[in-house]
């Protein structure tokens, strides 16, 4: 019973932490986008997204984090011998990406707030799209389990790599014209 208890708790806050890696690279995108402004409207900006980055971070994206790991150590605990499983493994050894990566947002947001972040909002773009692909393994992983399975969702997940990339680039690309067009 108390596995299920686990479970539930670790899938809820996977959400949670997932919807504030998901929502933090976007307010960075603005915030750098901000730069464009005039001096006085970009202090206003810089000040209002450091207020809304560190609660989102803060109240959030890293408390829910620590819930997931904390839940997902309930189960090991209840259940160890699904660290024997290759699919596992697999998982974990994603979830450690994913965690590395929610660390270098927390730099980047540190960065953003000293004004020394010097990643453009194109670049930001594409590291939005990372925890996107670190989703999509996981959950391809988790329920498919087998190898010879998870093989084909790996390589879906290229795939929507690839289909992301060429996303962007098609919304820089209309972005330009469009500025182009209005000038």
């Amino acid at each position: 019973m108390i596995y299920l208890y686990a479970k539930s708790i670790h899938i809820i806050f996977v959400v949670c932490w997932m919807a504030g890696l998901f929502y933090m690279p976007r307010l960075f995108i603005y915030h750098t986008e901000a730069k464009a402004k005039s001096p006085e409207v970009y202090h206003a900006l810089h000040q209002q997204f450091q207020i809304m980055e560190r609660r989102l971070w803060w109240v959030i994206t890293t408390p829910a984090m620590y819930f997931v790991f904390a839940s997902a150590l309930v189960m090991l605990w209840v259940n160890p011998g699904l660290l024997a499983m290759g699919w596992m493994q697999m998982k974990l050894g994603f979830v450690a990406g994913l965690a590395i990566y929610h660390f270098i947002c927390q730099r980047m947001m540190f960065a953003l707030a000293n004004e020394k972040l010097t990643w453009t909002s194109a670049q930001l773009r594409l590291w939005n799209e990372v925890s996107t692909i670190f989703l999509f393994a996981i959950v391809f992983i988790v329920v498919l389990k087998s190898a010879f399975q998870w093989m084909y969702g790996v390589a879906g997940l290229v795939g929507l790599a690839i289909l992301l990339m060429i996303g962007i680039k098609t919304y820089k690309r209309y972005l330009a014209r469009k500025a182009q067009d209005q000038n």
